[in-house]
């Protein structure tokens, strides 16, 4: 047998095992709440720029662009721009032309700064503006036009009706064999007093807006053996993968 297959079957049937292995998920639970106590996913960044984002989140993501090869990642939510810079760091190793387009309803004038004058920003433009609102759809619509491979990412505002609205509005763009990754979802599983200050929480979060719009688009399957390979994930059940036109 080809050793190449031989390697890639052993860790499908390793994660397969993981995926079953309900012990190491709790512990797996356990180590996220206290991870999240610290704020832990604050302390990375990608190319110099902070990326809040789990270490294990990031590998899935550049296996994702590494294989799909998006000409088009748009994301909602910047913040201090390093999920942007790594997006755009991806495609500069692919080569060609491809563009990262991201949105945030605030994009505060230092970190604007920051990713302005960043080496990757040659492949980033930036909307502001509520990624829900009529004009940024319109202009992000007319952004996507003859993409070929078109991938999108959610982290924005994590109520239920914000990424639900989110997810019916950008779902049209993503392309066949490519990825709506909805991140935050993990809030389902935090203790219900974990957000005292935000407007979501267990029931009313990324994971339970992934579920009704499963329910309601067949063009998306949840890829759960990926989030069964990593565990550490701040998106179960969110890497959704696009499976006809």
């Amino acid at each position: 047998m080809n050793p190449i297959k031989l390697f890639e079957d052993e860790c499908k049937i390793a994660v397969e095992k993981i995926g079953k292995d309900t012990s190491f998920h709790q512990k797996t639970k356990a180590w996220f709440q206290a991870s999240a106590e610290h704020r832990y996913s604050y302390n990375f960044k990608w190319l110099g720029r902070p990326i809040i984002q789990y270490p294990q989140d990031i590998v899935a993501m550049q296996e994702i662009i590494w294989d799909t090869k998006p000409d088009l990642i748009i994301e909602t939510g910047i913040a201090h721009g390093g999920s942007l810079i790594f997006s755009a760091s991806m495609l500069e190793l692919l080569g060609g032309e491809g563009r990262v387009l991201g949105i945030d309803i605030d994009i505060r004038s230092h970190n604007r700064e920051e990713i302005e004058r960043h080496p990757m920003f040659k492949r980033i433009t930036m909307l502001e503006g509520s990624s829900t609102d009529e004009s940024i759809i319109k202009k992000v619509a007319e952004f996507a036009k003859g993409k070929n491979s078109v991938m999108v990412i959610l982290d924005s505002m994590h109520s239920h009706d914000h990424v639900l609205k989110e997810l019916q509005l950008y779902s049209p763009l993503v392309t066949k064999g490519n990825y709506l990754v909805v991140l935050d979802t993990v809030v389902e599983f935090m203790p219900a007093d974990f957000f005292p200050d935000r407007p979501w929480s267990p029931g009313d979060n990324p994971y339970t807006a992934v579920h009704q719009f499963i329910k309601e688009n067949k063009r998306f399957v949840i890829d759960h053996p990926i989030a069964d390979k990593l565990q550490i994930t701040v998106a179960p059940d969110g890497y959704l993968k696009c499976v006809s036109d």
